[in-house]
């Protein structure tokens, strides 16, 4: 009997899991500033889970929540890379050690 108690009481925790995989929004407009593959801003729009990503270098890619950590880390496909995402959103840093940071003005050109 101890049993099913303790089923009944770890299914309704199972089932929410899903619904709030991804629990801030990353949309925004984020400065490169470290290991840069161009000088372009960085522009991230979220719908949901999905997120659509145009990198500093201007190339378009979609990502969506890391399959093994969705509250903290997105994985892009099309570059075979995950990264990671602070707790507030400000700062994301790719697996290749690229670092994106929202909210900095864009750096000036000399």
């Amino acid at each position: 009997m101890k049993r099913l108690w303790l089923v009944i009481a770890i299914l309704p925790a199972l089932a929410s899991g899903g619904a709030s995989a991804q629990s801030i929004n990353l949309t925004g407009i984020y400065t490169c500033v470290d290991k840069c593959r161009g000088g372009l801003p960085a522009h991230i729009t979220q719908n949901g889970a999905a997120l659509n990503l145009l990198t500093e270098a201007g190339v378009p890619a979609q990502a969506w929540p890391d399959w093994f950590s969705p509250t903290s880390r997105i994985w892009v496909d099309a570059f075979n890379e995950g990264a990671v995402y602070s707790p507030d959103g400000m700062v994301i840093q790719f697996d290749n050690g690229t670092i994106w940071q929202r909210g900095l003005p864009p750096p000036r050109r000399r």
